[in-house]
């Protein structure tokens, strides 16, 4: 009898991929992912272990029901629905394998039952049989139906009586992971070329990353050429040289410690594809905290390799920016060059679904830019740091640490400073003057700050929370603009946008803002006034005033007045940044605008957080006899902006908007849909959300539009009728 991995619909069995090949095509492809990080044969095991499952007579006939060829058949009066074709080859994974010691069966056992459902607990004691020892329960009795091929798919496996070395119980769950992608990429790849040959044909070839490296020196051989000899022009080539020259050092962790304005995105691009091109690596990942980042750095570097060779990942990001080449690749990130946000890099390092877990074997041999890298959520910096340092030492990457405000991340392995002398370049790159609080940080009103700010031409305003943006900006003279995350994407980009220009045009610009615009937005004020916040936070305000040093031209420096504001911040994490702020401001010889006095900070703040999710690995750790991991329950925990405590609202910003949202009450969720409506979102705290369900319209189950009062300059107005500022934090 004919056994079958996949059928065609409309057409006969003859046309129908046979699930030997199936299996063979899998493995063979798997195998070579996993080569990089010295884990081929598990992958090729997994391979053909992965759909052993569907020679069952119950999935065979299930092909044949599903395309009303039953009747007549082999198979005909066997079974009825859909077929679990997972557990079985769970199952003679751990049968195939068993050792008396050591189940080394089950990180196979793991891949191959979750290769659809994703990786499962080991015990999940409050969803019960998605477990891997319910699952295997299953195997075991669904095994029974399929020797021959079980025996078939023995004979081609191949021998893996120990773990790779360097693979600890620490590193035990980013390796079967990493795996994991090997097999779920491989999985997909084949069923698509199977299944939609025209799609698979889409998958053309990218540039080679020396092709683009090409690109890049001549965009920067230009810039040079044109560029006058300023002082802030010849720091900017120093940093470009000295990045040049670190990336002929061996791979590794490095910082790239760069003040604001001195070419960090470029001279980080340059490090990165050089030390690519000499030590053979893959591709270059760059990953930004936030996606308004993420499409201005994309537009950068699409100008110099083109649109069509950069691949963006990002929830913001619109079927119709990009061709189908580039949407396919951001599923297994196989470009040379991808752009990514630290939620989607970070939280599919910890994943559990095949969808998030695809792309991790292209993360192999890479060069990884983190850019702004003091962004990294705190109450998840033992995960991440790990994750990070396993990332370098066990599998080719290069880490890049790229940012004004170096953290000093605890646990973070050897880091090699680009730079050579980062103080020496703060000090040549200085266009700010501070005027800090005094001692006793007496607190001043909003009535009085916004005098201050009417009697600028141009100044941005920087302050902690939604609610003080709003209250700040009511008390502003007309033409005063508002940034705040209660303006959905799309409407901010536009914001933003026409902030730029009318500096440009040196209109008076008054622009009150939440942090929103500190980390990465390139925008150049002559005056920036900042709440008192976090060191990095004040320093990142900084980066908004004078960035082009044009001021210094005239002689003049830009002026940043940080200013405490009326009420401080709820206990949490902006607090303990304010409370560490103003212990550094009460030391001798305190300079906020070296590098030095950030690695004093960042130590003295995460010496105060109460949770780093070190617990986090220690679900993912696992003892030595049944190699229990907690995946699943990791993987849906592991976010770096709790679903739990915000409800997404799509607003009628407009006409576009309303036509989305249209389209999505009467015609259904699609994948497309939803990502085009990400540019309409806003995000509210979960007891706001409640608060205003009179404005809210459920329009399909579980996706939420805002009916009240959409400003457009405010955005959504939740502060209509006097709710508290509570929850209201960006």
């Amino acid at each position: 009898m004919n056994i079958y991995a996949h059928s065609l619909s409309g057409r006969s069995p003859d046309a129908w991929q046979p699930l030997d090949e199936h299996l063979r095509n899998v493995a063979e492809a798997a195998a070579r992912s996993a080569d990089l990080f010295q884990s081929a044969d598990w992958a090729w095991n997994a391979g053909w272990l992965h759909d052993v499952g569907k020679a069952a007579p119950e999935f065979q006939a299930y092909l044949l029901r599903e395309n009303d060829l039953l009747e007549d058949s082999e198979y005909d009066g066997i079974g009825g629905g859909r077929v679990n074709h997972s557990s079985a080859g769970a199952a003679l994974a751990e049968e195939v394998f068993s050792m008396p010691s050591i189940p080394m069966g089950r990180p196979l056992a793991y891949m191959v039952a979750g290769h659809h459902a994703g990786l499962p607990d080991y015990f999940e004691a409050d969803t019960g049989r998605g477990a891997l020892r319910m699952r295997l329960e299953d195997g075991c009795r669904n095994l029974e139906g399929i020797r021959a091929a079980a025996e078939e798919c023995t004979r081609n496996m191949r021998v893996t009586s120990r773990l790779p070395a360097g693979v600890k119980k620490e590193q035990f769950h980013l390796w079967v992971r990493m795996l994991f992608s090997c097999l779920t990429d491989a999985d997909a790849l084949d069923t698509e070329a199977f299944m939609s040959p025209e799609r698979a044909l889409q998958r053309t070839p990218f540039p080679a990353v020396s092709e683009l490296k090409a690109l890049l020196d001549k965009h920067l051989a230009v810039l040079a050429e044109r560029s006058n000899p300023t002082p802030v022009n010849v720091a900017r080539r120093e940093v470009l040289a000295a990045c040049r020259t670190a990336a002929m050092q061996p791979p590794g962790m490095f910082s790239l410690t760069v003040p604001t304005g001195g070419g960090k995105t470029l001279s980080g691009m340059a490090f990165a594809l050089d030390h690519a091109v000499l030590h053979r690596k893959r591709r270059v990942i760059y990953v930004i905290p936030y996606t308004s980042i993420v499409e201005q750095t994309g537009n950068t570097l699409a100008g110099i390799f083109g649109r069509e060779n950069v691949v963006e990942h990002h929830s913001n990001l619109t079927p119709e920016k990009d061709a189908l080449r580039n949407q396919l690749a951001a599923d297994n990130w196989d470009a040379p060059i991808v752009i990514t946000t630290n939620v989607q890099f970070f939280e599919s390092l910890y994943s559990a679904r095949p969808g998030r877990c695809r792309k991790l074997h292209n993360i192999v041999d890479s060069v990884i830019v983190l850019d702004e890298a003091q962004m990294l959520p705190p109450t998840l910096l033992t995960p991440c740091v790990d994750a990070m340092n396993q990332l370098v030492r066990h599998y080719g990457v290069t880490m890049v640490l790229a940012t004004a405000t170096q953290p000093a991340l605890p646990g973070l392995g050897k880091v090699t400073e680009i730079v050579p002398k980062p103080s020496d370049l703060y000090a040549r790159l200085k266009r700010t003057r501070y005027v800090l609080p005094g001692p006793s940080r007496e607190p001043t009103t909003w009535e009085a700050l916004a005098v201050r700010l009417a009697a600028c031409e141009q100044v941005l305003c920087i302050v902690n929370s939604r609610r003080d943006c709003h209250d700040l900006f009511r008390l502003m003279p007309d033409g005063t603009l508002h940034l705040s995350a209660l303006m959905c994407g799309e409407h901010r980009s536009r914001a933003i946008a026409a902030i730029k220009q009318r500096l440009e045009a040196g209109m008076p610009t008054r622009v009150i803002s939440t942090q929103l615009v500190e980390a990465g937005v390139d925008i150049d004020f002559p005056v920036v006034y900042r709440a008192w916040a976090g060191l990095d936070s004040i320093a990142q305000a900084a980066g908004r005033c004078n960035r082009e040093g044009r001021l210094n031209d005239l002689g003049r420096l830009g002026e940043v007045h940080v200013f405490v504001p009326p009420k401080r911040s709820h206990p949490g994490l902006l607090r303990k940044g304010e409370d560490t702020a103003g212990e550094l401001l009460g030391e001798p010889g305190f300079d906020p605008e070296q590098p030095h006095a950030f690695a004093r900070y960042f130590s003295l703040f995460y010496g105060k957080l109460n949770d780093t999710g070190a617990d986090v690995l220690k679900d993912l750790t696992p003892d030595p006899e049944r190699l229990a991991v907690k995946f699943r329950t990791v993987g849906d925990s592991f976010r770096l902006i709790k679903d739990d405590e915000q409800k997404a609202l799509f607003v009628h910003y407009d006409a576009t908007a309303t036509g989305l949202i249209d389209q999505l009450r009467f015609g259904g969720a699609h994948r497309e849909l939803l990502r085009r409506l990400q540019r309409y979102t806003v995000n509210l705290p979960v007891w706001l959300f409640e608060r205003l369900q009179r404005d809210v319209m459920e329009v399909q189950p579980g996706f939420h539009a805002w009916n009240g009062r959409y400003d457009h300059a405010l955005g959504v107005d939740v502060f209509g009728d006097g709710l508290s500022p509570e929850g209201s934090i960006i």
